[in-house]
């Protein structure tokens, strides 16, 4: 009973602190985007084709979590835009507080688009809450296509489901049908968007849904403006 006591009150904080976040981000008009997925589901060539794809002036920030090393940071920095590593050091997820912690240097208001990578795990960071705007989960053809019914807490939560490596389906045993249906059992509005990160198939309509849903939240945040 202690433990169940002592989670609901490190979740209650950081519920706290991710409201705050997120008001912070209403503020200065910024779009924030938690990417989660398996480890190896290939996040990180997902963001290093579309910090590639975008214009050099866009207002773009990357925070990029693992529980040791930079080597994801390194790789995101070579496209010049502000890119941090956040070293869990054993934790295997990213929480509020370091956020909070990692874009305390950060001017807020030279910022448009924030995307998070979260630490490679389908359970914990669907958990916890980063103030962000919308959560996206990636899933590769070379897990199952049964893991939205194995881990729903996350589809559930995410607004849009990317399939990732489609290039190995010729390879390997994943009913990619089967995934999608799976992937609407659990969340029958999701978006979902299949694209391979090698040879760039599907990353336009990846980079589509990415600018709507950058108007639709300048919009929104106009609306309750005005």
């Amino acid at each position: 009973m202690e433990r169940v006591l002592l989670e609901r009150k490190v979740l209650s904080e950081n519920d706290r602190i991710a409201a705050e976040l997120r008001a912070r981000f209403q503020e200065h008009g910024i779009l924030c985007l938690n990417l989660i997925s398996s480890p190896g589901s290939g996040k990180t060539s997902l963001l290093e084709r579309s910090l590639e794809s975008l214009p050099r002036q866009d207002r773009v920030a990357v925070l990029t979590g693992d529980i040791q090393t930079e080597n994801d940071a390194n790789r995101l920095k070579r496209f010049h835009f502000p890119v941090k590593q956040i070293t869990t050091g054993g934790t295997c997820h990213l929480d509020a507080r370091m956020i909070e912690r990692h874009l305390a240097d950060w001017r807020l208001e030279d910022l448009d688009l924030l995307l998070i990578e979260n630490v490679g795990n389908l359970v914990c960071p669907a958990s916890y809450d980063l103030g962000e705007a919308a959560k996206i989960v990636v899933l590769s053809v070379t897990e199952g296509e049964d893991k939205p019914l194995k881990y729903p807490s996350i589809f559930f939560k995410s607004d849009l489901l990317i399939l990732n490596k489609i290039d190995l389906l010729p390879y390997v045993p994943f009913d990619i049908d089967a995934a999608v249906d799976n992937a609407r059992k659990v969340h029958p509005e999701m978006e979902i968007v299949k694209v391979s990160c090698l040879t760039g198939n599907g990353l336009q309509e990846w980079m589509k849904w990415l600018e709507q849903r950058r108007t639709a939240y300048k919009s929104l945040l106009q609306e309750t403006a005005s």
